[in-house]
C-alpha cells in the first residue's frame, strides 16, 4: 500500500469522526433552538414559577446556541492515541455524544494537556499525536508524531513529517496564525502556570512568546471565569499594527472577554501611532520626566490673566502677578492634584480680596461670607476664575511642553541640555500630528498628577425604556441579563483588571510601566519579552525598579523558551550573526526547521532602490502563498510604501523596524539595513528583530555607498 493511499485512508477516517461531531453539533443546536421556543410556550401556564422557568430556559439555550455557532469553523484540530488504546480528539469546544461519550475535548481541559506537553522523551501515555487541519467541515491534512514507538500496535499508521514542523512550514495568513495546536511542552507549562502572581516568560525570536501570552489569557478565562471575566483581562502589545495582527486569536481560542490595547491606546480617546527616534523615546520614557511634568502641572496657564482687578463699592481691589502666583502655589502643594483643589485656589482669592477690602476700610463692608457670595455672583469674577484656574485636560499641559521657553524651565536641573534640545525638536509636530506613542505614558502621568474634577452622580439608564418614556415588555431573564451587564459595565478608563498581559515587555519604558501599573493594582500578570530585542537605551536599574513597582510583591514564576519555531535555520543564522556582534556568548534559541533556501542579499544605488525594492516584493508575493512584510528604517516607511503602489494590500504590508516587533511574515523584504543599524544606539538590536520576522523567505536590500 502506497504512502498516498495510507494518507487518504487516514484522512477519510478523521473525516468520518468530524462528520459525527458536526452532526452532533447540529443536534445540539436544534435542541438549543427548541429549548428557546419551548421556554416561551411556558408563558401560557400563567403562574410565576413557570415564568421564571421559562426565562431561565431561554437565557441558557440562547447562550449555548451562540457558543455552538461561534466555534463551528475548525472545531477539531488534534487527536491523541493513548497507551490504554483510548482515543481523544482535541478542539476548541468540548462536545459529548448522545451517551455522554466525549467526541471532542476542550483544549483548555486537563485531559487535553498531553496534546501540548507530551514529547518523545516523556510521552505521558501518548502513543501518537495527530494534528488535523480542516477547511469548513472537510479534513484537508493530517500530520503525526509517533511519541512512544514501543507501545504502538502493529496496525498503527503514522503519516506526515512531524506535526509541528509541518504546521510551521505553512503560510501564516494576514493575521496571526491559528496557533492552538502548535503549543509545545515548554510553552504549555507557562500557559498553565499558577493563576496568581506574575508569570515571566522570556525567549528569543520565534519561540512563541505571544502564543503563550494569548493562550494564557484564554486558559485563565476558562479555568476561573468568574474571577477573570468579572475583573477583566487586559492584553497590551507594542503597537496598533501588532494588536490588529493578534486581534483574531483570542476569539479563535474560544474567548472574546479580553480587552486588547497597544501602548499608544491605553489613554481614553487617544490612539497614538507615531513612533519616536530611540534617543527621544529614551528621554520621554525616563522617570525623570515625572519631575518635569510635576513642574508643568503646577505652572500658571499660558496666556492666563496676570492680574485681577475688581471695582467693589467704589474701591479698586487688585491682585498682581506675584500675589496670584503665591495663591496658586499655596493651593497647590506638592502632591496636590490641580483639578481637584480648584476650590482651594478660589478660596485663596477670596481671602486675599477680603484682607484687601479690610485694609482699604471700604464702607458698609458686609460679613466675609456675604462678601464672597457677592463676588461669586459677578460675571467678571467668574470669567477671571475660568481663565486663571481652568479645568485642564492632560493634553493641554502636554502642549505647554511645545513652548521651548517653558520646557527649558520645567526641565532645568532635571534633564541635560542635549536632552532638552531633543525634546524641543520632538514637540514641534505636536500641534499638527498629535502625541506620539511615548507621549501617551506622559499624558497618563499628567492625568495622575492633575486629577479630575468631581462629577455629578450619573443616573442609571433603564435599558428597557423606549420612546415616550414607555417601558417595554421584558422577561425575567432579560432583566437578569441586563442587571449582570450593568454590574460588569466598566468606565472607559477602567483600572481594576484581574489580569494584565504585557507582550514585547523588553520595550516598555519606566514611564510606560507606571501607566501599566495603574491598571494592574489588583491584577496578576503575564509578562513576555526578550532582552536581546530591547530598544531601551536608558538606565537599566531605573527600568528594573519601575517594572518591579508595577508588578508589586507578587510571587514570580519564570519560564524560558528555547526553540525557535518561526524562522528557518538559514534565516535565523543571519539574524544571530548580527546580535552576536553585541554579545558573542548570548544564549539564543535553536531554529528547528530548514528550508534549504538561504536569504537573498542585494545591493542597490540610491536611485535604483525604489525599483529594486518593488521587484523584490513582487517576486516574494509570487514565491510564497501567505504574507509579505516590507520592513524599513523608521523615518522611511511612508517613502517606501509609495514605491510599492498597488502591491500594498491584504498580502503585503509595509512597516518600520519598530512596528515589526512581534510580527511574522512568510516573506520579508528588508530595506536599508545599514540605516536601521545606524539610526540609534539600539540599532543593532532593532536590526536583529527585523531580520527574524520571516518564516520562509528573506531578501535584504542594502544601499551602495
Amino acid at each position: 500500500m502506497t504512502d498516498r493511499t495510507i494518507l487518504e485512508q487516514e484522512i477519510a477516517a478523521e473525516q468520518r469522526h468530524l462528520d459525527l461531531v458536526y452532526a452532533r453539533l447540529e443536534q445540539l443546536r436544534r435542541s438549543a433552538v427548541r429549548a428557546e421556543r419551548d421556554g416561551y410556550r411556558l408563558a401560557r401556564v400563567g403562574n410565576f414559577g413557570a415564568l421564571v422557568e421559562r426565562d431561565a430556559m431561554v437565557f441558557h439555550a440562547a447562550r449555548r446556541r451562540h457558543l455552538l455557532d461561534a466555534e463551528h469553523e475548525g472545531l477539531v484540530f488534534g487527536r491523541l492515541d493513548l497507551r490504554d488504546s483510548s482515543v481523544l480528539h482535541v478542539g476548541r469546544l468540548g462536545v459529548r455524544g448522545e451517551r455522554a461519550e466525549p467526541l471532542v475535548v476542550d483544549w483548555r481541559a486537563p485531559a487535553a494537556a498531553a496534546f501540548y506537553r507530551a514529547t518523545a522523551a516523556d510521552p505521558q501515555g501518548v502513543v501518537r499525536r495527530r494534528m488535523i487541519s480542516s477547511a469548513g467541515e472537510r479534513v484537508t491534512r493530517i500530520e503525526d508524531d509517533l511519541l512512544d514507538p514501543e507501545a504502538a500496535p502493529p496496525d498503527l499508521r503514522v503519516v506526515g513529517d512531524g506535526a509541528l514542523l509541518a504546521n510551521l512550514s505553512r503560510t501564516t495568513g494576514t493575521g496571526m496564525r491559528d496557533i492552538v495546536a502548535t503549543i509545545q511542552r515548554e510553552q504549555d507549562e507557562a500557559i498553565r502556570s499558577p493563576a496568581s502572581g506574575v508569570t515571566l516568560v522570556s525567549g528569543g525570536p520565534g519561540t512563541g512568546k505571544t502564543a503563550v501570552a494569548l493562550h494564557r489569557a484564554a486558559y485563565l478565562l476558562y479555568s476561573d471565569r468568574s474571577r477573570f471575566a468579572g475583573g477583566g483581562v487586559l492584553v497590551v502589545g507594542p503597537s496598533g499594527v501588532f494588536v490588529n495582527y493578534i486581534s483574531a486569536v483570542l476569539p479563535s481560542l474560544g474567548e472574546d472577554a479580553a480587552t486588547l490595547h497597544s501602548l499608544g491606546s491605553l489613554v481614553v480617546g487617544l490612539t497614538a501611532t507615531r513612533t519616536e527616534p530611540v534617543p527621544v523615546a529614551t528621554v520621554k520614557g525616563s522617570l525623570r520626566m515625572r519631575r518635569v511634568l510635576e513642574r508643568a502641572a503646577r505652572d500658571a496657564v499660558p496666556g492666563g490673566p496676570r492680574e485681577l482687578r475688581l471695582l467693589y463699592r467704589g474701591q479698586l481691589l487688585r491682585l498682581g502677578p506675584a500675589e496670584l502666583d503665591r495663591i496658586r502655589e499655596r493651593a497647590l502643594p506638592r502632591g496636590a492634584r490641580r483639578n481637584e483643589v480648584r476650590r482651594a485656589g478660589i478660596d485663596g482669592l477670596f481671602e486675599a480680596l477680603w484682607a484687601q477690602a479690610l485694609e482699604l476700610r471700604i464702607g458698609n463692608l458686609p460679613e466675609q461670607r456675604e462678601f464672597e457670595d457677592e463676588l461669586a455672583e459677578r460675571t467678571d469674577f467668574r470669567d477671571f476664575i475660568r481663565a486663571w484656574w481652568p479645568r485642564l485636560h492632560p493634553r493641554h499641559v502636554l502642549a505647554w511642553l511645545a513652548d521651548p521657553l517653558r520646557l527649558r524651565g520645567y526641565a532645568a536641573g532635571v534633564l541635560s541640555a542635549a536632552e532638552i534640545e531633543l525634546l524641543i525638536e520632538s514637540y514641534r509636530p505636536l500641534r499638527d500630528e498629535g502625541p506620539s506613542i511615548p507621549d501617551v505614558a506622559l499624558l497618563d502621568e499628567l492625568d495622575e498628577l492633575m486629577g479630575r474634577p468631581p462629577r455629578p452622580a450619573r443616573r442609571r439608564r433603564d435599558p428597557f425604556l423606549v420612546a415616550g418614556g414607555v417601558r417595554e415588555v421584558s422577561t425575567y431573564a432579560d432583566r437578569e441579563r441586563a442587571a449582570r451587564a450593568e454590574a460588569v459595565r466598566r468606565d472607559e478608563d477602567y483600572r481594576e483588571y484581574a489580569h494584565v498581559v504585557v507582550d514585547e515587555a523588553q520595550d516598555v519604558s519606566p514611564m510606560q510601566w507606571r501607566m501599566l501599573g495603574r491598571r494592574g493594582r489588583l491584577a496578576s500578570w503575564t509578562v513576555v519579552g526578550d532582552p536581546a530585542q530591547t530598544a531601551w537605551t536608558g538606565d537599566p536599574a531605573e527600568l528594573a525598579r519601575a517594572r518591579d513597582r508595577a508588578l508589586g510583591r507578587l510571587p514570580r514564576h519564570e519560564f524560558t523558551l528555547s526553540t525557535n519555531y518561526r524562522n528557518s535555520a538559514e534565516i535565523f543564522a543571519v539574524a544571530a550573526g548580527v546580535i552576536r556582534e553585541l554579545d558573542p556568548d548570548l544564549p539564543l534559541p535553536r531554529a528547528v526547521r530548514s528550508t534549504g533556501v538561504p536569504p537573498t542579499e542585494r545591493t542597490a544605488r540610491p536611485a535604483e532602490l525604489p525599483a529594486v525594492t518593488a521587484e523584490a516584493a513582487g517576486k516574494l508575493l509570487a514565491e510564497v502563498e501567505g504574507t509579505v512584510g516590507v520592513i524599513t528604517p523608521v523615518p522611511r516607511r511612508d517613502e517606501v510604501r509609495g514605491w510599492l503602489g498597488d502591491l500594498v494590500g491584504p498580502r503585503l504590508q509595509v512597516v518600520d523596524a519598530l512596528q515589526a516587533k512581534g510580527m511574522e511574515y512568510d516573506g520579508v523584504v528588508l530595506v536599508a539595513p545599514g540605516q536601521i543599524r545606524a539610526d540609534s544606539p539600539a540599532g543593532i538590536r532593532t536590526l536583529y528583530v527585523a531580520l527574524s520576522r520571516a518564516t520562509q523567505r528573506l531578501t535584504v536590500i542594502d544601499t551602495a555607498s
